[in-house]
């Protein structure tokens, strides 16, 4: 038997919580084998980014061919991407190495609202990378950039899952994070229709990196070869898991990690 190999194409974060860094704990505690192609290194911590460092789109390649050439890679989940050059170098080796599942977690907006990447970044995410995604994972903000909008509501979120499908992703799972409320509802939208996925919302602050988390849960098990819905739910409950158990971890004096291995050992 061999392992399902996952591999993360996004930016580190040396403090742990986000990133490439999350992804591979993720893909570890959902049962996966993991692998990173690096597009960005950053110096952030709990408290904020301070400093990117882009990887050149041709090295990005570079790392690219080297795993798909040689690892039986069953999903690709995609994550910071940082530039125009960036995403078409990546959507292109995506199709020349016919990679069979691609989980796209748009990283375009920071939770503070500021924009993450320029104009042209969008349009290329949104024209090569969106019509080549098995499920796309966007948060509000993320979610009505992609649509040209200026915001996204509660009563709105079915609507522009319907819409983003309709640029080329076979899925959509419109993230309801940034909503209030006692409860924290994400709507996926797929071939068999809608499916809306509540959880009681988690009060804590250490929510770094829940979105990494959730979009390489979700990719870890198609590689799997669970069907998107059971993949899906099942890294929603896995989330709300490890924000429960975050606090517990005492990592930062900012905005803490989720516990990745909450189902393996106690803060």
């Amino acid at each position: 038997m061999t392992a399902a190999i996952v591999l993360s194409v996004a930016g580190s974060d040396p403090s742990g919580g986000a990133g490439i860094q999350a992804d591979l704990k993720a893909f570890s505690a959902m049962g996966a084998y993991g692998g990173a192609v690096l597009t960005a290194l950053t110096a952030q911590s709990t408290r904020g980014v301070t400093g990117v460092l882009p990887v050149p789109a041709e090295f990005v390649t570079a790392q690219l061919d080297a795993v798909l050439d040689d690892l039986d890679v069953r999903a690709v989940k995609v994550g910071m991407l940082g530039g125009a050059d960036v995403v078409a170098a990546v959507a292109e080796a995506f199709v020349r190495h016919e990679v069979p599942q691609v989980v796209v977690d748009p990283v375009m907006v920071a939770t503070s609202g500021d924009r993450l990447v320029d104009e042209a970044t969008v349009d290329a995410i949104r024209e090569l990378l969106v019509p080549l995604a098995t499920v796309l994972t966007p948060n509000l903000p993320e979610a009505a950039t992609l649509l040209r909008r200026p915001s996204i509501e509660e009563d709105e979120m079915q609507d522009a899952g319907n819409a983003l499908r309709q640029m080329g992703s076979s899925a959509v799972l419109v993230k309801g994070g940034h909503l209030a409320g006692p409860s924290s509802t994400d709507v996926l939208v797929d071939a068999d229709g809608v499916l809306e996925l509540t959880a009681a919302r988690v009060d804590t602050r250490n929510t770094h990196g829940t979105g990494c988390t959730l979009s390489s849960a979700i990719a870890a098990g198609l590689a799997l070869g669970m069907p998107m819905r059971e993949a899906v739910q099942r890294s929603k409950d896995y989330l709300t898991d490890a924000l429960r158990a975050a606090d517990g971890l005492g990592v930062g004096s900012g905005s803490g990690p989720v516990h990745h291995f909450v189902g393996w050992w106690a803060a």
